[in-house]
């Protein structure tokens, strides 16, 4: 668990309409070197994009199937991803010089942060070996509940993690998610888990005190 030292309340931004993804980018490359320069605090900002794909420094050329949505490529690390209405995204940008500049842990602590929120839910989020993100069983399965990537410019962290809650999991079909052919995407909905945004909100903000202390 990240440990902090002379941090700022971390502030919350929830975001009522889905955001551009450009304007996101823009607005996180920002608040970051406001972060540096030190004259804001640590943010996280839950939002929703309009159907898109994005692609992180990993991606590969042959994931990218169908493009039915606009794709856009990015800085984060991983693959190929698709956000999109009915998905929670939680941009996070913290001072990782404050919290120990272990940039390992804080990937370790993002996804522990969803494994916590989801069993508010009774739903058992997992870690797997080789494959980045959240799992779940599904189906006589497992698939992706959730997928991580961040970007750290100065210290700095940005992007950050997307939690499926009933998202259409069709526009998945135009990539292949993280370039991992042999498991699915599920999401809360397709589970059968019936919960609504803001209840989602709040379990991510009663988690994260847990984690980030």
């Amino acid at each position: 668990m990240i440990q902090t030292q002379n941090i700022r309340k971390t502030e919350w931004q929830v975001e009522k309409a889905p955001v551009a993804y450009d304007h996101a980018v823009a607005f996180m490359e920002d608040r970051a070197a406001a972060i540096r320069n030190g004259g804001a605090a640590d943010l996280v900002w839950l939002i929703e994009h309009p159907p898109l794909y994005t692609a992180g420094t990993s991606a590969a050329s042959k994931d990218l199937i169908d493009p039915v949505f606009p794709v856009y490529q990015t800085g984060r690390g991983g693959q190929y991803t698709y956000h999109g209405p009915g998905q929670r995204i939680a941009y996070v940008m913290l001072d990782l010089q404050k919290r120990g500049a272990n940039l390992r842990q804080y990937v370790h602590d993002l996804e522990e942060w969803v494994i916590t929120a989801l069993k508010t839910f009774d739903v058992q989020g997992e870690r797997r070996t080789g494959r980045i993100g959240i799992w779940v069983a599904a189906k006589g399965s497992e698939a992706k509940i959730a997928a991580v990537g961040v970007r750290v410019r100065k210290w700095v962290t940005y992007h950050g993690l997307s939690i499926n809650l009933n998202p259409d999991l069709s526009h998945y079909n135009g990539i292949i998610p993280c370039g991992i052919k042999d498991y699915g995407v599920t999401s809360l909905a397709d589970m059968g888990v019936k919960v609504t945004m803001p209840e989602l909100d709040l379990a991510l903000q009663q988690s994260w005190g847990r984690i980030f202390t």
